[in-house]
């Protein structure tokens, strides 16, 4: 598209000169039009692993995190939770549990913090 056809469809769907200034309906407008002209906006990514076969998922990896907040009240940090698995598991980072050791930590992590409570 050019800088000209875009300045038009900005004026003419929004009745703005720049995009610096619409409001969240115009934005709306322009980007319903951009799309239907054949713009596919890129969706955010959240932080994964990828495909690692035989290696803990990252939903698996996510909820390890999660337990160990809660086990740890807040206060456990990254640093702390690749302590426990290296004298637990024997893994030096999260990165590294394979899927049955991220099962364990999983199935581990909910005991200890129903001892806990």
């Amino acid at each position: 598209m050019s800088d000209a056809s875009y300045r038009s469809a900005l004026v003419e769907l929004a009745g703005v000169t720049s995009s610096t200034e619409l409001d969240q309906d115009g934005f709306t407008l322009v980007m319903g039009f951009f799309e239907w002209r054949g713009f596919a906006p890129e969706r955010a990514k959240g932080p994964s692993y990828d495909e690692r076969p035989g290696m803990a998922t990252f939903a698996q990896l996510e909820l390890i995190r999660t337990l160990w907040r809660e086990f740890t009240r807040g206060k456990g940090d990254e640093a702390s939770l690749s302590k426990w698995l290296e004298r637990t598991f024997k893994v030096s980072s999260l990165r590294f549990p394979t899927k049955g050791n991220g099962q364990k930590a999983i199935t581990a992590l909910r005991a200890m913090k129903a001892r806990a409570a």
